[in-house]
């Protein structure tokens, strides 16, 4: 079989379903991750928020470089290989007649799609359907906690016409079991893929090497082995969703 896991940004399929990932390669299965937000950053001076977040990654300027190799790092931990498109995280993103940078705060990445970037899904869905195969299995994020760039690839990959698997985005989806709860109460059928321990081990180990991002969402790593740890024996695997026919 062929697995195409459609990932926002470039970690968010290894904090998903990292471990999941490596089980299907390692037993023959070809995966491939498509990173949605990789490009490089417009011309232009970064917004303030940008920088902010390039102080906490320990990264400056060189961040998506930075990001890029980690990716690699963590793609062939899990013996997955890594597209990276073109378009920048929306950090960078700029637009209006002044280029301005269009989200410049945790609000508004956390918000709609802005109006300046409507011809940007349509360009999207047609490199994706260039790029992925009529045979693969493509598997797109619920786009838990509404981060922009995740209702873009859900939204691109939706517009793809074709049936989907869904991966519940992680962390988020700790704070929105609720969406989970809507989803079974609106049909949808999940599947779970138990994981074996070292399927476990190397998930983690995937994750830490997106060295950057640690602070993101944990203190230090060992917090988020803890955590993920936890998180992997509450579902007792990962589980992919599919919407009622």
């Amino acid at each position: 079989m062929q697995w195409v896991y459609l990932s926002p940004h470039l970690d968010d399929v290894t904090l998903s379903c990292g471990g999941l990932v490596w089980q299907q390669s390692h037993a023959g299965q070809h995966v491939s991750i498509i990173t949605i937000c990789a490009g490089d950053p417009p011309p232009g001076e970064y917004s303030p928020f940008a920088r902010s977040l390039h102080l906490r990654w320990k990264t400056g300027v060189q961040a998506i470089n930075q990001r890029r190799q980690e990716d690699l790092a963590s793609c062939q931990l899990m013996g997955a290989a890594a597209h990276h498109m073109a378009i920048p995280d929306c950090i960078y993103r700029r637009g209006g007649p002044d280029e301005q940078p269009l989200y410049v705060s945790e609000e508004a990445i956390f918000g709609a799609l802005h109006k300046d970037e409507a011809g940007l899904i349509d360009n999207l869905v047609a490199d994706l359907a260039a790029s992925i195969s009529d045979q693969a299995v493509v598997v797109s994020p619920l786009a838990l906690g509404n981060h922009v760039d995740h209702n873009l690839t859900r939204t691109a990959a939706e517009n793809l016409r074709r049936r989907l698997w869904y991966y519940a985005d992680y962390p988020y989806v700790l704070k929105n079991m609720h969406a989970i709860t809507q989803l079974q109460g609106q049909g949808w059928q999940w599947q779970l893929f138990p994981l074996t321990e070292r399927a476990v081990d190397i998930w983690l180990e995937a994750i830490a090497a997106h060295t950057s991002q640690i602070s993101t969402f944990w203190p230090d790593l060992e917090s988020m082995r803890a955590e993920v740890r936890y998180y992997i024996q509450r579902e007792q695997g990962v589980r992919l969703w599919q919407p009622p026919e």
